[in-house]
C-alpha cells in the first residue's frame, strides 16, 4: 500500500503528482528545483545557490517521510548544462558521507520545469 508523502516545507506541487510516495519502506521522491516553499519563488542566483535549495527542499520531503539523506540509495540528477556539473557536485557532495554516498546518475537535458539549471530526485529506504 502506498503513502503519500507531502510538507510545507518543501515547494507543493506544480502539477497533478506528490512530493513523494512511500511503499512499504521504500521512498520516491518527485523531481525538486529551486522553488523556495513560503514564496514558491524560483531561487536562480547561481548555480550554487540554486543546488543547496533544491538539496533543502529534497531535505525536507526525507525529513517528512521520517527518513534523512543517509536512507538514500539512489539519486537522479537533470542539468540544463554540463559545464555545471562541478558546481552542482561540490553542492550536492556537502550532504553525503562520500564513503555511503548514494548511487547516481547526472544526465543534461534540453530543458527543466520552469526553465531552471538543475533538478533532483531520490529513491530512498529505511
Amino acid at each position: 500500500m502506498k503513502k503519500i508523502i507531502n510538507t510545507p516545507k518543501a515547494p507543493a506541487p506544480i502539477g497533478p503528482y506528490n512530493q513523494a510516495v512511500l511503499v512499504g519502506n521504500t521512498l520516491y521522491t518527485s523531481g525538486q528545483i529551486a522553488l523556495h516553499p513560503e514564496t514558491m519563488a524560483l531561487v536562480t542566483d547561481d548555480i550554487k545557490t540554486e543546488t543547496k535549495q533544491v538539496m533543502e527542499n529534497m531535505k525536507a520531503v526525507l525529513e517528512a517521510a521520517d527518513m534523512s539523506f543517509e536512507n538514500v540509495i539512489k539519486s537522479s540528477i537533470f542539468i540544463s548544462d554540463m559545464n555545471n556539473f562541478k558546481q552542482i557536485n561540490e553542492v550536492y557532495g556537502t550532504y553525503f558521507d562520500e564513503a555511503t554516498a548514494p548511487a547516481r546518475e547526472t544526465v543534461e537535458v534540453a530543458n527543466l520545469p520552469k526553465f531552471v539549471n538543475v533538478e533532483i530526485s531520490m529513491i530512498a529506504i529505511k
